[in-house]
């Protein structure tokens, strides 16, 4: 039974309240309403104390982590490969590949791990390599393996034995002559004359070939068994069973097993794509996360790669999106942001209202499939319009934000208020945490006009006193953190939820500049005091990117 096509819901990195909710809910929505195809719920960053809680609260669990969406090899048609171990005959082996139509041979253990790798190459090579007499021998080649490769039958002796000493020669002389070149424990190759056999047997061969499917008789036959020697028939002459029988030898005697070039079907393309050139093979062994092969893929593979497939949530820009993004087929995305720098490769359908919440979009579009919402994402919902709005402080809230978290808290049977107060002490709780991880906990990039990029992260709080305290954490860490990410002017807000107002503080080459024209006033020991600004989205992005706008016309 084919697996259902699987389809990431994901929201952007450093991932917020509405950012991860919104995701679980619109995968349940998919889920619901789609068909032969599974919406699976991820985040792209780690999880803030804020939407710890809110999961917590409603008992769901955190979608996976998926910080690169590029394509992996698990996402390339790779061969699979047929059964082969060791002891297989070189013959077997070659007709193995002829049959599937491959050039390199994976050698698995019983439990599917890789022991080895046998090419088209290898075999040709034992193939032209016909002046080693000792082959068979060194290699310890079944007698068995000897007789199947020739079309043999077993006449005399155990089949299951191993020709281990001597060498391979085709008695045509009359025995007195045989006597001068045929060794004990050799393997002879003999035609119709007993005298021939007799000799042989005499001078202790380990194993007697005929062929024309000639039959020995009962006096060979005894004195073979007296000397526990092996007796083959084949059908074959003797030019045939000499061209053939190098074929017996098991594949484990000529497989590479040092420095095998493997992929993991978790590795990314972009990784792999230089090591396979470097190495110039045909087909490379694909190995599971279990620590199986289960194939074989190879340059031609990465024509027809099957991208992921993902639907955005909460974000439309790039330097926001999951890493990789622009290696993923976008099938939709909803969001309640400016547009931003994202293309895509079709038309797709593309959701953006002028509200408060990516969460309020999903209540409505829950209302208008006629989908019951299930308590506990109505408790999520809630929870992402509560954060993401303030609690309706924030200037992004609409009168839409305000019913859909009305309905959304009967249908989740909470109070708004009490769990605005639960929500947000969690989430100022932040006196365990490094400042690399406060930074980062509600963190986003931006391009401005003329290529400026800058960072903005954002905390807040009902506490004045730990807003103050986190700030004096802050500013040696954003020294060091400007110029990372290609990122050259850092910011940060820290906003009062109580005063509805947020101090701004900054590091980079003109980062105190931009700051100044956008909110027309000067820094007081190097914070911008922003009263009535708690919105990132709404109030102070629009102001800088009009201000970077500004500074270029002023340099022009």
């Amino acid at each position: 039974m084919k697996s259902q096509e699987k389809i990431f819901v994901i929201g952007h990195k450093n991932p917020d309240t509405d950012s991860i909710c919104s995701a679980i809910a619109y995968a349940d929505i998919k889920n619901r309403t789609g068909q032969s195809k599974k919406y699976v719920p991820k985040r792209a960053g780690q999880l803030n104390e804020e939407t710890q809680f809110v999961l917590n609260r409603f008992g769901v669990q955190p979608p996976a982590y998926l910080g690169n969406i590029g394509t992996q090899v698990k996402d390339m048609e790779i061969r699979v490969s047929p059964d082969a171990d060791k002891s297989m005959s070189l013959k077997n082996a070659w007709d193995l590949m002829q049959e599937n139509g491959i050039v390199s041979l994976p050698i698995r253990k019983a439990d599917g791990e890789l022991e080895g790798l046998v090419t088209i190459g290898d075999i040709a090579k034992i193939y032209m390599d016909t002046t080693d007499s000792y082959l068979l021998s060194n290699a310890k080649t079944q007698y068995n393996k000897i007789k199947d490769t020739i079309d043999g039958i077993l006449i005399e002796g155990n089949g299951h034995g191993y020709f281990s000493k001597g060498k391979i020669l085709v008695g045509t002389a009359d025995p007195e002559m045989m006597k001068d070149y045929i060794e004990e424990d050799d393997m002879v190759i003999l035609g119709n004359r007993e005298e021939d056999h007799l000799q042989a047997i005499s001078q202790n061969v380990s194993c007697i070939i005929v062929g024309m499917g000639i039959e020995v008789s009962d006096e060979v036959i005894k004195k073979a068994h007296e000397r526990d020697i092996v007796i083959i028939m084949s059908p074959y002459d003797t030019f045939t069973i000499s061209r053939l029988i190098n074929q017996s030898i098991p594949v484990r005697y000529i497989m590479n097993k040092e420095n095998l070039v493997t992929f993991n079907t978790e590795d990314f393309t972009d990784d792999i794509q230089d090591v396979m050139i470097k190495h110039r093979h045909r087909a490379f062994p694909v190995i599971n996360k279990r620590g199986k092969c289960i194939g074989t893929i190879s340059r031609r593979n990465f024509l027809d790669m099957n991208r992921k497939k993902v639907i955005l949530v909460d974000h439309n820009e790039k330097d926001q999106a999951v890493d990789n993004i622009e290696k993923a087929e976008i099938l939709e995305i909803i969001d309640h942001h400016k547009l931003g720098s994202l293309e895509t490769m079709k038309p797709i359908s593309f959701r953006n209202e002028p509200v408060g919440c990516t969460a309020t979009i999903l209540y409505k579009i829950y209302e208008e499939q006629r989908l019951e919402i299930p308590q506990k994402i109505a408790g999520l919902l809630c929870s992402a319009i509560i954060s993401d709005t303030l609690m309706f402080r924030s200037p992004t809230c609409t009168q839409q934000d305000k019913i859909a978290a009305s309905a959304l808290a009967l249908i989740a049977d909470v109070k708004i208020e009490d769990l605005a107060r639960e929500m947000f002490k969690a989430g100022s709780n932040l006196k365990d945490k490094s400042p690399e991880e406060i930074f980062y906990q509600d963190y986003k990039k931006f391009i401005a006009e003329g290529n400026i990029s800058f960072g903005v992260g954002q905390i807040s709080s009902m506490d004045k006193e730990e807003l103050q305290e986190i700030k004096e954490r802050l500013l040696p860490f954003m020294v060091s953190e400007c110029g990372r990410h290609d990122i050259t002017r850092v910011y940060f807000m820290l906003t009062s939820i109580m005063d509805e107002s947020s101090e701004l503080i900054y590091y980079g080459e003109g980062s105190e500049e931009m700051a100044r024209t956008a909110f027309k006033q000067e820094p007081e020991n190097g914070v911008f005091h922003l009263k009535g600004v708690v919105s990132r989205k709404k109030q102070l992005i629009p102001a800088m990117m009009e201000a970077a706008q500004m500074m270029m016309s002023d340099y022009a």
